[in-house]
């Protein structure tokens, strides 16, 4: 792990004391935001997102599926983030490790727990067929606050994806001998949809160190950082997830204070994503 230097602690800690940042932004403020659609042309959506520096693509796969058997009527989603050697030194290439892990399950819950995709929407044939979206998030360039931008390009990629009915309609039409009913649910999907979406959810991240709370933490902040916070808001302002991460802890008005400016700047980032778009 990346150690930081004891001057570059010092000056943080300084800045921080004095009510400033290094990038001069104030202590609730977000980096630069850029979004942009439809980066992968083999995926069925893909958006790559820029918080300052940090760079993550997100693409999203759909395929044909069995349900679980404790929702035989709903479609099934998976989220996995790779962490590859090229966005940053401390990134080593080979399975999964405790952060690639921890990042897609941030982001996987986010979605999930919002309800955002309407899973009941997804039944090709109740407790046999199902449509599987898979989340594929990819780190190019790491300069902090990988939660965020990673929940972003996930949510950016999914509000553009549309369910290949014309790409797998060979495998749907060979399903046909086992299942007749397939050709009902063809008749009324013939071509590509979109995903069943409903309000997208905006995951701001918060980190504290000396004492003050940061939103949106450049790399030199996350690496003094004695604690993090991650919340996740609806249009509404109501709370969808939230993740601790570290081994400090927050008080009871610091939370109050994270939980605010995810609101406030998860309206204006929800803004922008739906722009990205095109809703």
């Amino acid at each position: 792990m990346t150690i930081t230097p004891s001057i570059m602690r010092d000056f943080l800690i300084k800045l921080s004391s004095e009510g400033k940042r290094a990038d001069g932004r104030k202590f609730d403020e977000f980096r630069n935001i850029k979004i942009e659609v439809n980066v992968v042309n083999k995926a069925e959506g893909s958006a790559k997102v820029t918080i300052g520096n940090t760079q993550v693509i997100s693409g999203i796969k759909i395929d044909i599926g069995v349900p679980y058997p404790d929702s035989p009527d709903s479609g099934v989603m998976t989220t996995s983030a790779e962490l590859i050697p090229l966005a940053s030194p401390d990134f080593e290439s080979g399975p999964p490790d405790k952060e690639s892990i921890e990042l897609a399950r941030v982001v996987d819950r986010g979605i999930r727990e919002s309800q955002i995709i309407d899973v009941d929407q997804l039944c090709i044939l109740p407790g046999e067929k199902v449509w599987m979206i898979f989340i594929d998030i990819h780190i190019l360039d790491y300069d902090g606050n990988l939660f965020d931008a990673a929940s972003l390009a996930s949510l950016a990629a999914l509000m553009i994806a549309k369910v290949p009915i014309e790409r797998l309609k060979p495998t749907l039409d060979k399903l046909k001998d086992k299942y007749p009913d397939i050709e009902q649910y063809l008749n009324q999907h013939p071509k590509d949809f979109p995903l069943p979406l409903s309000e997208p959810p905006i995951s701001c991240t918060s980190a504290k160190f000396n004492s003050v709370v940061v939103m949106d933490p450049s790399l030199d902040e996350e690496q003094i950082a004695e604690a993090r916070l991650t919340v996740a808001t609806d249009n509404n302002g109501d709370i969808r997830a939230m993740q601790k991460g570290l081994n400090g802890s927050f008080s009871v008005d610091e939370i109050k204070k994270v939980i605010k400016s995810s609101i406030d700047n998860g309206r204006k980032i929800r803004e922008q994503l739906y722009k990205s778009v095109g809703k």
